[in-house]
């Protein structure tokens, strides 16, 4: 085997194990998306069931990243209510502007993700871009400061704990 082919199988096997990562980063910042959203329905619409807060806004994470939700109800409401969704989509980039972008650093993410194992998810970023949200402009970060800055906005939402700095070593005696 060369010395190119050893290289190139070292960085598919590295980036096989970086994808997971990244991918619970993307997970990380659906999240903060979805309690973002729906603290936001839950003042808006206070006539409303805190089930339909949490169905609504699961709607609106899930069409954005283009997943399915594994909940039926929440697949048969998104369904049912599909007007009302895409009124959500609509005014995200209006009632999240500081999330937009982690939503663009997240979208890109998931799609290297995908693309790495044979997954088309170009839509996603599509409507990402008519919604307003994509910041096309941003420079793609590198996988490592997209986790990290995602896990400090996580930090910041209550998520996980903060990162703390490392002690320094002690200095050994003379």
């Amino acid at each position: 085997m060369s010395d190119t082919t050893d290289n190139r199988q070292e960085e598919q096997r590295i980036d096989s194990r970086i994808i997971p990562v990244m991918r619970e980063a993307v997970f990380m910042v659906q999240m903060i998306l979805f309690r973002t959203l729906k603290e936001d329905l839950a003042g808006r619409h206070r006539d409303r069931p805190a089930v339909h807060h949490t169905w609504l806004a699961g709607a609106v994470v899930n069409n954005l990243f283009g997943s399915h939700p594994s909940d039926p109800e929440v697949a048969d409401f998104a369904r049912h209510n599909r007007e009302l969704v895409e009124e959500e989509l609509r005014g995200l980039a209006e009632r999240c502007p500081d999330l937009a972008p982690f939503l663009t650093d997240a979208l890109r993410m998931q799609t290297i993700c995908d693309n790495q194992e044979g997954i088309h998810s170009i839509p996603s970023l599509l409507m990402a871009r008519a919604l307003g949200i994509l910041q096309e402009e941003r420079p793609l970060p590198m996988p490592s400061t997209f986790m990290t800055t995602v896990r400090q906005l996580a930090a910041r939402h209550g998520l996980v704990e903060p990162m703390q700095p490392a002690a320094p070593p002690e200095n050994e005696p003379s």
